[in-house]
């Protein structure tokens, strides 16, 4: 079904949004890395439900368990299982979903591939199954952390709201001093204000992620297929309620020369290769050039509003659905370290690929 992502480093994630819980397995972790449960507490509680007025109202504390892999706070290079059990379920909420299909959601996608569907709270496709994956991130970060690679997401964007945001710069306390994850005070004021009227009109609104990796050894990245910003769009991309990637310039580069779009080259004071721009964002030929790699994640309004639409039943019968369950207004908030960790994952896996390979 898809559900590894990885090669050394690799993850396989598990569960469904109100079924027992939801984890994860990672396989190829390298001994004694120092992690302990609550360091992946950290990441879980900044992605889990009911943590402000602006995010679903599911109160779930998302308490990890490690089931194996880990003892005394350090990897034993043997797989690593954690889990969280699912405590706030309300699969009541989802009774009139079984046979009316949300817009915009992997309801009738699900019933045209498997026949079968877990209908509360849309299972697999639930925002609840990056729950493992925040996690394996949590440790990724850790391994990364040796060679002194930060990451820091923060929001960016909210619908027509756009923040003034210096990647090269920006604090993970800076991202975090408000609720929605925005760096930039007055726009964020603004942008809660925004989540708010919209989610207490029973509508959605979306916007943009942008996430900064900082020192990233040159060298990183597996071309031809392999390349690094084509493993980092298809793991952000694989998030749900994602709908477009850029990394550097991105789509505005388009409207460049390629004289005004090159990033020239110079040694520095310590003979370091850099380059005068990062218009590269970080990546070019698919390997990593030591400058900060800077990608932006493009997320949808969130699909499941309680908005009166337009719809079919899965026997093709014209309806109107206004759903009902608990459902963040904007899922950016929160998205904000899931895009973290699948950043974290795949710069971790290509490390242990290029130490493989290249010693």
């Amino acid at each position: 079904m898809g559900s590894t992502f990885g090669h050394l480093f690799r993850i396989s994630t598990f569960g469904e949004s109100h079924g027992g819980g939801v984890g994860v397995v990672i396989d190829g972790c390298p001994p004694l890395i120092e992690i302990s449960a609550e360091e992946i507490q950290v990441e879980l509680d900044r992605r889990r439900p009911g943590q402000s007025k602006i995010t679903t109202p599911r109160n779930e504390a998302d308490h990890c368990e490690i089931l194996s892999g880990i003892v005394d706070g350090k990897t034993l290079g043997t797989p690593i299982a954690i889990m969280v059990r699912n405590k706030d379920q309300r699969s009541q909420d989802y009774t009139e979903m079984a046979v009316k299909y949300r817009p915009s959601h992997a309801d009738a996608t699900y019933d045209a591939k498997y026949g079968i569907r877990a209908v509360a709270g849309g299972g697999r496709s639930s925002a609840r199954e990056t729950i493992g994956r925040v996690a394996a991130g949590a440790i990724a970060k850790k391994i990364l952390q040796q060679s002194g690679v930060e990451i820091v997401a923060y929001v960016k964007q909210i619908k027509d709201l756009e923040a003034a945001i210096d990647p090269n710069t920006v604090t993970l306390d800076q991202v975090e001093s408000n609720i929605v994850r925005c760096p930039d005070p007055d726009c964020a004021e603004a942008m809660i204000d925004l989540i708010q009227k919209t989610g207490g009109q029973g509508d959605s609104i979306g916007g943009v992620v942008e996430c900064v990796a900082r020192q990233v050894p040159m060298g990183l990245g597996e071309p031809v297929f392999d390349k690094l910003e084509a493993d980092l769009a298809k793991a952000v991309m694989s998030l749900p309620a994602t709908k477009g990637f850029e990394i550097g310039s991105g789509f505005a580069g388009t409207r460049m020369t390629g004289s005004e779009h090159n990033d020239e080259f110079y040694t520095d004071e310590s003979g370091r290769l850099r380059t005068v721009t990062n218009r590269s964002g970080g990546v070019q030929g698919g390997i990593s050039n030591g400058e900060n790699i800077v990608i932006r994640v493009a997320f949808k309004p969130t699909a499941t509003i309680r908005k009166e639409q337009k719809t079919v039943t899965n026997t093709g019968e014209a309806v109107t659905l206004a759903a009902k369950g608990r459902h963040d207004p904007c899922v950016l908030p929160r998205a904000v370290p899931m895009v973290e960790a699948m950043v974290a994952l795949v710069l971790c896996d290509h490390l242990l690929r290029q130490r493989g390979q290249c010693g």
